[in-house]
């Protein structure tokens, strides 16, 4: 496939997750404790919650596997952070982290959350705990990560196409 092409994939899709991780941090929350309070937040977490979630994680894989491509021969260097590689190593780093929280961490425990399998109260209070930290942790790597992805175009750009 065509490196543009690739790099097109990859900003989309990067721009989905970001964005989703940054509703979820910033908005859901908020309006879950909201809709908690008045008795609404079913509308919240039987419809936007896992339409929300099934693109989240989707445009996470797919924002890794372009990124993958487009190192291409690259991928070992970069990821062994070698001279030159080092700052997209980076953020490849970060985000493999957060590709890591979301898969492992935040959407199995989302399905406790959100009734998609079955828990009780006390691990339903562990899944609100450990989702939260992971995607408050992804929050936070996703401000560096973005800075080492684009210095990373400007700086390997002429390795990577």
């Amino acid at each position: 496939m065509e490196v543009a092409l690739v790099r097109w994939i990859h900003l989309m899709a990067g721009v989905m997750w970001i964005g989703l991780l940054y509703y979820f941090n910033f908005v859901q929350v908020a309006a879950l404790k909201d809709a908690g309070a008045d008795g609404t937040a079913a509308g919240i977490t039987k419809h936007v919650a896992p339409r929300a979630l099934f693109f989240f994680r989707w445009a996470a894989l797919v924002t890794w596997l372009a990124g993958a491509a487009l190192l291409g021969a690259n991928f070992g260097a970069a990821f062994t952070l070698q001279p030159g590689m080092a700052g997209i190593g980076l953020g490849a780093w970060m985000g493999t982290i957060m590709l890591f929280n979301v898969w492992v961490l935040i959407w199995p425990n989302q399905k406790k959350i959100l009734g998609m399998k079955p828990a009780s109260d006390e691990e339903k209070a562990t899944a609100r705990r450990v989702a939260f930290l992971a995607s408050r942790t992804n929050t936070m790597l996703s401000i560096p990560m973005l800075f080492f992805m684009a210095y990373g175009w400007q700086h390997a750009g002429v390795i990577l196409g």
